[in-house]
């Protein structure tokens, strides 16, 4: 019997940004199991060079770029008991 591949959805557009982790979270979701991401300010900054390290413009920048951070997220989800991972800076762009 071969082993299901496991699948996590972003139906929740939600994100919150931290000021004191700086970092901003995102959920995904597999099945009813709830899954929480998190990306730096640093990575965001980085995806927008041009603008300001405030929170409006890290919650925008993440949202120019929300595909291709669900798209890294869905590639480092992997099931099990793990509830919780990070986007690294040197993995997106």
């Amino acid at each position: 019997m071969t082993k299901a591949k496991t699948m996590i959805n972003f139906p929740n557009p939600t994100r919150v940004h931290d000021e004191s982790r700086h970092c901003v979270y995102f959920w995904g979701y597999d099945n009813a199991r709830e899954i929480v991401f998190q990306i730096d300010d640093v990575v965001l900054a980085k995806l927008n060079p041009s603008k300001d390290g405030d929170e409006s413009s890290l919650l925008a920048a993440f949202d120019r770029n929300r595909d291709e951070i669900l798209a890294f997220a869905r590639t480092v989800y992997k099931g099990g008991p793990q509830n919780r991972y990070i986007v690294c800076p040197d993995q997106l762009h």
